[in-house]
């Protein structure tokens, strides 16, 4: 079963996300190269991801009501030396966490997707920390473990924010004529995306109302959807049912 969350829930497992990829950067070599990012090595992910912590904890503190520059904090970032990086990271955790307790979850703040206020950065962050999590701890050949219910919301937040990802193009190409897309999971989780002419909506399924779709991908868990979501994976490593192009075609034009 997916659970529902809050604001305050994914603010607490957010700054966890964030420790828990300290620890798994502490003592490693930075100068890994980081497979699911291409040309990016452990260090340049580590620094990308704390700044982004940075830049979500400014906007939220000050309420913006416009997209502020990350120039400067990415900018301080790289002038760190590479041994203080796991430390400064886990710093970051602290200072998102003040930010997102300081206002209240409905605040109004700039956002790139459809929900504009302070708790659409809780729950992003939180995405955004287990995605990279994952890249640091595959980079590293370290075990990857993405709890089942960060996980599930994980992968609703991906189909909320995907219309939204204007700087893709192609995201405008995901419509249809009522064909059915089924995500299910060995460990109970399973979501029904329809096309529509105008888009696509989608809904948490279960077994009855996934068996008569157009496609079906078969995942073992939704740590493992939430990683194909972001193309962290492809759908040849899952096993898939039914129109089969339906699955590949949607995978290339969610790409964000």
């Amino acid at each position: 079963m997916v659970r529902d969350w809050t604001h305050e829930d994914h603010t607490e497992a957010a700054v966890t996300q964030i420790e828990r990829m300290a620890d798994t950067v502490r003592e490693a070599d930075f100068g890994a190269p980081v497979p699911t990012c291409p040309g990016w090595n452990l260090e340049q992910l580590v620094r990308h991801t704390g700044s982004v912590h940075r830049w979500a904890a400014r906007m939220v503190r000050e309420l913006a009501p416009k997209r502020l520059d990350r120039t400067a904090i990415e900018a301080e970032a790289s002038g760190r030396p590479a041994g203080e990086l796991p430390g400064w990271l886990h710093d970051g955790a602290r200072a998102l966490g003040e930010a997102l307790t300081l206002q209240k979850p409905g605040e109004p703040v700039w956002a790139w997707g459809g929900d504009r206020h302070v708790r659409f950065w809780s729950r992003r962050q939180l995405h955004e920390t287990a995605v990279h999590h994952a890249d640091a701890a595959l980079a590293l050949g370290r075990p990857l473990a993405i709890d089942e219910n960060v996980a599930a919301d994980g992968v609703e937040e991906f189909l909320d924010v995907l219309p939204y990802a204007r700087w893709r193009p192609q995201v405008a190409e995901l419509a249809g004529e009522g064909e059915t897309i089924a995500w299910r999971t060995g460990t109970g989780a399973a979501w029904l995306i329809t096309l529509h002419p105008g888009g696509f909506t989608y809904e948490r399924a279960a077994e009855r109302a996934t068996a008569d779709v157009t496609a079906t991908l078969h995942a073992d868990t939704a740590a493992d959807l939430l990683l194909l979501a972001w193309g962290r994976r492809s759908v040849e490593q899952h096993r898939v049912e039914g129109e089969t192009t339906l699955l590949s075609w949607w995978a290339d034009r969610s790409m964000i």
